[in-house]
């Protein structure tokens, strides 16, 4: 089983976390881990997207010219698609972008992604993250303390008002609940940031 070093807020080593080896510990699937990026990503686009066809724009109720004696091409509106101001043809209209993936396979790009951290070295976990008050100075520090100079991806066990506020102002810093951890955010991240009471409720719902 993976073994990765465990610290506190200051920075110091506590000890060691003994990590599963069917969550943190696998060969990653890169092929899982593009579907699940491209599901998340489709997911987030509103799909507003709108053009007017020929039926649509203003205009051509009247044929241009008579059909046959002008020498020229026959026209039935000056709507039609080749003319100026005419209506586009196939152009997108409103649709949603969301598809889905089986179960298995979610579970397996989420399993992917945490190994990858772990391959690379870029996760780190503390024994615990609390903070009595918002302070935006006081989690820097922490963050400096931990030698965390790029984006950081920040996992406790549940959500907590006083971590959350204190991270939202900090550029490249995210802060996500151990249920909502995602495979975008995972991957997104230079660093994964991680409570030991957050892995062990990560490794209970995908062990």
């Amino acid at each position: 089983m993976p073994k990765v070093a465990l610290y506190n807020v200051s920075g110091s080593q506590v000890g060691e976390v003994e990590l599963n080896e069917a969550v943190f510990g696998i060969e990653p699937n890169t092929h899982v881990l593009h579907s699940a990026v491209l599901l998340q990503r489709a997911s987030l686009r509103r799909g507003t997207h709108k053009v007017k066809g020929r039926s649509e724009v203003r205009g051509g109720g009247r044929k241009p010219w008579k059909q046959k004696g002008t020498g020229r091409a026959r026209q039935g509106s000056i709507r039609s698609p080749q003319w100026k101001g005419g209506g586009v043809v196939f152009g997108p209209t409103p649709r949603s972008y969301t598809f889905k993936l089986p179960k298995k396979v979610r579970r397996l790009a989420i399993k992917s992604a945490l190994s990858s951290k772990v391959i690379d070295n870029a996760i780190i976990v503390l024994d615990q993250l609390t903070l009595n008050t918002p302070k935006t100075k006081e989690f820097a520090n922490i963050l400096s303390n931990l030698k965390v100079g790029r984006k950081a991806l920040i996992v406790a066990p549940s959500y907590d008002d006083n971590v959350a506020l204190s991270a939202r102002n900090i550029p490249g810093v995210k802060f996500v609940a151990a249920d909502g951890i995602n495979v975008l955010d995972v991957l997104s991240y230079d660093q994964l940031i991680i409570t030991k009471e957050a892995v062990q409720k990560v490794e209970e719902v995908l062990a």
